[in-house]
């Protein structure tokens, strides 16, 4: 059974005032005796050899006791003290020991060395302040690998179009392309991906920061969600994918249509993407307990069931698979930022790997209508 930091606290302030107590009593007890027996000798030899005990006067006896009384407390109370310092010295030093533990690696952690774990003490107290400072440090770990792995993807992100605008720049100069509108539109077409891509990065970071541009007005959600399925709708053909739209109810919200808007592109988009041809995608809206939802169900890829909270992880990507956001790895985490900030979320579930997936975002309804 774990003792408590306050009742291992108590027990050995408890046992400093022991020792210190027993320790004085033992030498007040020891030397009392035999110091009053020297201040009764030195009297009585003092007052000349054959003076008997019953001859001395009261006053001499108790003379005699208080000295001996006195001297024998002083050495007893110093020997308590030294005693029960040294006791003290070693219940602080066994006391401070996980909390030096901790304090050297929340040092660590600062410098950026999160790989140090702290022994975990047998109090719950501190067992427990371990635990959060290991939690934290593997934590800060994740985050400093998943960054690390972003900026290699930036990184490769940027580099092929990069590339491709350096190579049309270098062919116009050298003549080898034409300043053709085929060429410019592959160009056009190169910019776009690299515009996309810092706007990711761009929202991504208001989104963390929770300085998100929000112009909420009355609208419909599940129109948003029609119109935004119209404008993929030519993209699902082209890729042998069946588009299934339930979205008759209205549902009033409270939002920034053009942020909602944003939030759903991304979850069709990856939708489609998780989808083969030949496979389905089924988008839904309902509305109840005050809340307005979009569900989009695919038949693709699916997910384990460790990834799909994971998914919504900044820079995460799921492993082997293809469903990503558009372009940077970031598209989820903001579309749940924008859905949270209006009072919503997105979640995902699957039946694992191979049996498709299932993205919701949900939004409060607009109060007037919910009172209606």
């Amino acid at each position: 059974m774990k003792m408590r930091l306050s009742l291992r606290l108590f027990i050995s302030y408890a046992a400093i005032a022991v020792v210190g107590g027993v320790v004085a009593y033992l030498t007040i007890s020891l030397l009392a005796p035999r110091l009053f027996e020297d201040r009764l000798g030195m009297m009585m030899d003092s007052e000349g050899t054959g003076v008997s005990m019953g001859a001395m006067d009261a006053t001499s006896v108790r003379s005699a006791f208080l000295s001996a009384l006195t001297t024998s407390l002083i050495v007893g109370v110093l020997a308590s003290v030294i005693a029960a310092g040294f006791v003290a010295a070693a219940v602080t030093g066994r006391l401070l020991r996980p909390l030096n533990a901790v304090r050297a690696a929340t040092k660590l952690i600062a410098a950026g060395k999160y790989g140090g774990r702290v022994p975990v003490p047998s109090e719950p107290e501190l067992a427990a302040l371990a635990t959060d400072v290991n939690t934290l440090a593997q934590a800060l770990a994740d985050t400093e690998s998943r960054r690390t792995r972003l900026l290699g993807e930036v990184a490769h992100e940027m580099r092929t179009p990069l590339t491709v605008l350096d190579g049309y720049v270098e062919g116009l100069i050298d003549g080898v392309f034409t300043a053709s509108p085929d060429t410019f539109a592959s160009l056009s077409g190169e910019l776009r991906r690299l515009h996309r891509l810092s706007d990711d990065l761009s929202s991504l970071s208001r989104a963390q920061e929770q300085r998100l541009d929000l112009h909420p007005v009355d609208a419909d959600l599940a129109d948003l969600a029609r119109r935004t399925a119209n404008r993929l709708a030519p993209q699902f053909e082209d890729s042998g994918v069946t588009l299934t739209l339930n979205v008759a109810t209205p549902l009033p919200v409270h939002v920034d249509p053009d942020r909602i808007t944003q939030v759903l592109t991304n979850l069709f988009g990856n939708a489609l993407l998780a989808t083969p041809a030949g496979g389905a995608v089924t988008i839904t809206t309902h509305g109840a307990d005050g809340r307005g939802e979009v569900v989009v169900i695919d038949t693709g890829v699916g997910l384990a069931e460790e990834d799909t909270d994971r998914v919504f992880e900044r820079f995460y990507r799921v492993p082997g698979q293809a469903r990503r956001s558009a372009g940077s790895g970031i598209g989820l985490t903001i579309a749940r930022e924008i859905a949270r900030a209006h009072g919503g979320d997105v979640t995902a579930s699957s039946g694992g790997t191979g049996q498709g997936a299932s993205f919701a975002v949900v939004v409060p309804l607009r109060a007037a209508a919910r009172s209606g």
